[in-house]
């Protein structure tokens, strides 16, 4: 019975441990439902008729296209003030030189001498800034997951409607170049593909000139409608080196070079879109939210006028799955389902046009689609999923059918249209950000069911008798020791912070150990804790220890020595080893105790991490409102 009471016990504690991380994982971390429905030609995205050519067919989907090529280049960890144009010094001040500054000079002359050709946008990507999430974000529109973040070593097939797939559908020659990355998750999509291992981080160069030696041959071969090039050595070249090495500034002028060399070929069918999948610290990693690493470049270029005024002072700050919507319908494609990003307005205006009022109506025919497409979506999740706020989502709905019967009106009757087309881009503007904010909040929502969970467990009364009791004070010293040793080896909890190099440890540089890889960085980072827990045991010869201690000052008492000798009993107390082999069942509780105060510990350290970050997000919050 006293067995079965322990198994019981121990099920019991098992049951609270693996709820709280269930619970967790559900409540705290971003997750939501991956919808397998894909958009199509055939199957507007609402009511009413398309918009400016659009015929439901490739090529005139839901708008008609605008270009019938497109040339994607993503440069790994492209950070936003890497392609920013450098200002001249203010008077009076010293000029800032930093090795990146200014080392893409193309981009900036372009701007200069084509400002209705060119624009440069500040992209905001959503953490984790991880390669592998921020391409699946780039294709399909939608937001990533936190758990991804640990799929980023072995990348998985996207299921969501996505860019890429789109376009093979509808007969478009898709062309890749680059990280091996695009293979996992895109497999059998291309019609030509060269791919290179991404993982070796202390390689600069075999990429970026792999790709540049097929480069230039494939766009003048004319066997491509979708050419996309994802370069490597920006980023590898942060990891190995830092923003500010000399090395960084090669690469960046080797990436202006290579942009030069794609514009003179470009034509007027074509756009340019050239990218950063995400931004680096100033130590050169990322992963993480901060602004340097959020913070990408996004440079768009056609041969034929693109833009219908000139680019404002400073570049707009966009979300990085704005580009989805847009290259969708410049390029015909229909919307992917679960697309949650908003066009870039400004690229859909009537450039041959001068009437400001056909370049208003365009940009609002653009929002109305992405609207539809959008409120679609959020209708068939809604019936799928239960964890969008249901009075946010009853308000974005109203926003969006007063939005959309101002549209209908519009387009109905041309009287009092300038009115009407001012307040109808504001509106369809508004309920497309707020349903972003919501799938935010919604999707990283914290659920006080695991705070219940720790309460529970903590009043569970754990006593055991007998001489091998661990104190309190001792389980958070050694958990405390844990947390310290983390630290002091170098590490940090933020992803920017990982050892990366960890991974090259006894591993040939000539081979791909994907999986040894993980491994190695994994204990790299979290050996600290695995050691602490593994001899947690140990804490068992606390109370004999201290019991040595005080025995030997009880049997050496200053100046009597005397009484001393009269007191044998205490030399015949039982040592360490007989209380072992007379008590074996008082050490199993005992070392189910020290555990169960363990891992009481570590949840409370937790616990206390995520209060923290809760706090500290609420106080941003509330400060930038």
């Amino acid at each position: 019975m006293q067995k079965i009471s322990v198994l019981l016990f121990l099920a019991w504690v098992s049951f609270l441990f693996y709820a709280g991380i269930a619970l967790f994982t559900s409540g705290f971390l971003l997750t939501r439902w991956e919808l397998t429905n894909h958009s199509s030609c055939q199957e507007p995205p609402g009511p009413g008729a398309l918009p400016w050519g659009g015929r439901g067919e490739p090529g005139a989907c839901w708008m008609a296209s605008r270009f019938s090529r497109l040339v994607l280049v993503v440069i790994d960890a492209l950070r936003f003030d890497f392609a920013q144009p450098q200002r001249s010094p203010v008077s009076g001040e010293p000029p800032v030189s930093l090795p990146f500054l200014g080392k893409m000079g193309f981009l900036q002359r372009l701007l200069e001498s084509q400002p209705h050709h060119a624009r440069l946008y500040q992209a905001k990507a959503d953490p984790p800034t991880t390669t592998m999430q921020r391409l699946k974000a780039l294709t399909t529109g939608s937001l990533p997951t936190f758990v991804d973040a640990g799929s980023n070593f072995a990348s998985s097939a996207i299921v969501e409607d996505n860019l890429i797939k789109q376009l093979s559908s509808t007969g478009r020659r898709v062309v890749f170049m680059g990280d091996e990355t695009w293979n996992d998750l895109f497999p059998g999509v291309f019609s030509q593909a060269l791919f290179f291992p991404s993982f070796n981080v202390r390689d600069l160069e075999t990429v970026d000139n792999g790709i540049m030696k097929h480069l230039y041959p494939t766009m003048d071969s004319d066997e491509w409608d979708v050419l996309i090039t994802h370069f490597l050595g920006v980023d590898h070249c942060g990891h190995k080196h830092d923003p500010y090495h000399p090395e960084m500034a090669k690469k960046l002028t080797q990436m202006d070079k290579m942009i030069q060399g794609l514009v003179k070929r470009l034509k007027n069918d074509t756009l340019l879109v050239v990218t950063g999948d995400h931004g680096m610290t100033i130590s050169g990693n990322h992963g993480g939210e901060s602004e340097l690493e959020t913070s990408a470049a996004l440079f768009l270029y056609s041969p034929r006028a693109l833009f219908p005024s000139a680019p404002a002072e400073e570049p707009e700050i966009i979300p990085q799955i704005s580009l989805v919507p847009t290259l969708a319908l410049l390029l015909g494609l229909p919307i992917p389902f679960g697309n949650i990003g908003e066009v870039i307005a400004e690229v859909f205006s009537e450039i041959e046009d001068s009437q400001p009022r056909f370049s208003a109506l365009a940009q609002a025919s653009a929002l109305h689609l992405n609207a539809q497409q959008v409120s679609r979506f959020l209708h068939t999740y809604s019936a799928t999923a239960q964890d969008l706020q249901v009075q946010e989502l009853h308000r974005l709905q109203k926003l969006f059918s007063k939005a959309s019967a101002d549209y209908q009106r519009l387009l109905q009757s041309p009287q009092g249209a300038e009115a009407v087309l001012q307040t109808v881009i504001p509106e369809l503007q508004q309920f497309l950000r707020g349903v972003r904010a919501m799938c935010i909040e919604s999707w990283a929502r914290f659920s006080l069911s695991f705070l219940l969970l720790h309460l529970l467990a903590a009043g569970i009364p754990i006593t055991t008798p007998g001489p091998f009791t661990v104190p309190w004070h001792a389980v958070f010293a050694w958990a405390l020791m844990a947390t310290q040793t983390f630290y002091t080896t170098g590490h940090q909890p933020v992803f920017s912070a990982i050892q990366w190099h960890a991974a090259f440890v006894g591993v040939s540089e000539s081979r791909d150990f994907t999986w040894l890889s993980a491994f190695l960085v994994g204990a790299n980072t979290f050996a600290s804790h695995i050691l602490f827990a593994v001899g947690c045991p140990l804490l068992l010869l606390w109370p004999f220890l201290c019991e040595n201690q005080g025995s030997q000052k009880r049997r050496q008492p200053p100046g009597n020595e005397a009484e001393a000798r009269v007191r044998p009993e205490e030399e015949q107390e039982p040592r360490m080893e007989m209380r072992l082999r007379d008590a074996p069942h008082h050490f199993s509780a005992a070392l189910l105790q020290l555990g169960l105060k363990y891992l009481f510990v570590l949840g409370i350290q937790a616990r206390s991490g995520l209060d923290g970050c809760i706090w500290g997000l609420l106080h941003w919050t509330d400060w930038k409102s």
